[in-house]
């Protein structure tokens, strides 16, 4: 028996002669590109996702043989960076590339708004662009609702886009994204920036009186859900040892554009918020979780965060910008979560909550963009300053995000309770010449399609007559349709948006967001198996997506049947 089982030294080293390290390994040259690129750079796991931006924004794509490198320097599996990269639209990997040129990457915009005024066929059109270098694709809401269509050339944006505008700016190379006048830090200092900040560090605000007005403002969360602040505030506040402050900044929702609006205007009104909810929770650092769709934002923020700290309003690294890369489910704040680890946005299990095991199994603070952009004001000038500017009962008011068939699209700060009717009435100028209002979304993608019919809802979270029409608030996106409008295609533009975006972690979801678009796609509807499919996705789906991704298709059926054939 020894004999089969022994080993001569002839055999082990033939063993050792043939040996070499499992797996792809590193190419000299594509290694010596990434190491020189990231030279400098202390890795951290949770930077994942950021290393991925800077070898794409350098090279236009992710090419595998980088990867490979990225591994071995970064000392992490292949198989964990290639999950995380495959998860995020905007990410693309390119495979056995030998030799290799910078791409642009030509968006268009597909989302709702988009689509209403010609998407589809200047997707088509665009086409023709295509080359080695230029690589034309559809892509999700934009946030330039306002200005559909839109396309993203490289990272410039080209508003109410046509082929001409586009080729142009192709044509002209014009790739980088263009900086809005904004309101810098000297300007936001004379103004009284920062005077409250500096209150609340220096004790002269303590946190019982900051709970008692956010309370009594009636100040509720921007991003959709409509939780209290001070509620939220005061929750995380009691917890002890380290804590942080998560800044939800990835306005995915269809049809969303005021987080953009506001830091595109006046960022510090913004930061100081963040700043405020930091120094009430004490928190180790903020994290500020931005869309990658919004590249001029993120160039004003990190500009702006750097003359802060040289200013000493903050320390050095304490608000830490986090770039999204193109997923709708980082909007659910567990997902974002995991996205600023490092890691696919796939939603959390609750409980336990954010608030207890949040950012690295800490208690975290999350919170709305436009949520904290309020708060100075609040401090500033007193709760009923906010709160009586609400009608019918309703406190605040809303920054509506209004698009499609009106004059003057764009953000509207109105009253909470305010209604639809008098939305386009006083706001927005009116509906577009030869359109009828037929119809709106009250709350972006996922909240619903009502009738014009229905056009004196009160507009607020927890408003009971939207609650019994089966829709929400959301974060207040409005679209409106009008008589040249297919309410049965603009719920299966919505479905198609949910079955793209699913993170595929739970079967509802997953599958039922499928299997809805398949059933929608058909020109007879089977009205029973999509009651059916809705009704185990609003009950079993993880997160929010899957819970009220068929609420556009249960209002097209309620509302505007008579445009649905059936079998």
């Amino acid at each position: 028996m020894d004999k089969f089982i022994s080993q001569t030294d002839s055999s082990l080293k033939k063993k050792k002669r043939r040996w070499k390290p499992k797996g792809r390994q590193p190419e000299n040259s594509y290694y010596e590109e990434v190491s020189n690129l990231l030279q400098g750079i202390h890795f951290k796991r949770d930077e994942l996702i950021e290393y991925l931006h800077i070898l794409q924004d350098e090279f236009g794509v992710l090419y595998d043989k980088h990867l490979v490198a990225l591994s071995t320097i970064i000392n992490l599996p292949l198989a964990e960076i290639y999950e995380v990269a495959t998860f995020y639209a905007h990410f693309n990997i390119i495979k056995n590339a030998e030799t290799y040129e910078p791409i642009k990457v030509v968006r268009v915009c597909e989302s709702l708004t988009c689509e209403l005024f010609g998407a589809h066929t200047l997707l088509d059109s665009l086409k023709v662009c295509e080359n080695k270098n230029i690589k034309v694709v559809p892509g999700p809401c934009m946030g330039r609702c306002d200005v559909a269509p839109t396309v993203c050339v490289g990272k410039n944006y080209v508003d109410q886009a046509s082929i001409q505008s586009v080729t142009e700016t192709i044509k002209n190379k014009d790739f980088e994204a263009v900086i809005p006048e904004y309101i810098t830090l000297d300007q936001y200092k004379k103004d009284g920036g920062y005077s409250i900040s500096k209150k609340v560090r220096d004790g002269q605000i303590d946190n019982a009186e900051i709970i008692k007005i956010l309370k009594e403002s009636g100040l509720k969360g921007k991003g959709g859900a409509g939780f209290p602040t001070g509620m939220k505030w005061e929750i995380v506040s009691k917890y002890n040892g380290t804590k942080y402050v998560a800044v939800n900044g990835d306005e995915g929702e269809p049809g969303t554009f005021k987080d953009r609006n506001y830091l595109e205007k006046d960022p510090h009104r913004f930061l100081e918020g963040a700043l405020i909810a930091s120094l009430f929770i004490k928190a180790t650092n903020v994290y500020i979780y931005m869309r990658d769709e919004y590249p001029a934002v993120i160039k004003i923020l990190k500009d702006e965060i750097s003359k802060l700290e040289n200013e000493k309003i903050i320390k050095k690294g304490h608000f830490v910008i986090r770039r999204g890369a193109g997923a709708y489910i980082c909007g659910e704040e567990s997902a974002m979560i995991e996205s600023i680890e490092g890691k696919r946005g796939l939603p959390r299990h609750r409980p336990p909550y954010v608030a207890e095991v949040g950012l690295f199994n800490s208690p975290t603070l999350t919170n709305n963009l436009e949520t904290l952009f309020w708060i100075r004001d609040i401090l500033e000038k007193g709760p009923n300053w906010f709160a009586e500017k609400g009608t019918g009962g309703n406190k605040g008011f809303h920054s509506f995000s209004i698009s499609g068939r009106v004059k003057e699209p764009g953000v509207k700060v109105a009253p909470a309770g305010i209604t639809i009717q008098e939305l386009i009435d006083d706001y927005c100028g009116g509906m577009k010449e030869d359109h009828i209002f037929k119809g709106y979304l009250p709350g972006g993608a996922s909240g619903g399609i009502l009738p014009a019919s229905m056009n004196k809802i009160p507009l607020d979270y927890g408003s009971k007559e939207l609650t019994d029409a089966g829709c929400f608030l959301g974060s207040a996106a409005i679209v409106v349709l009008s008589d040249k409008d297919s309410m049965r295609d603009v719920a299966l533009n919505l479905l198609k948006f949910f079955e793209e975006e699913s993170c595929g972690q739970c079967t509802p979801c997953r599958v039922g967001t499928e299997k809805t678009v398949k059933l929608m796609k058909e020109k007879i509807w089977n009205k029973e198996k999509l009651a059916d499919l809705s009704e185990v996705m609003s009950q079993a789906s993880i997160c929010g997506l899957g819970q009220a991704a068929t609420n556009p298709l249960n209002s097209v059926l309620k509302y505007f049947g008579n445009e649905i054939s059936y079998e």
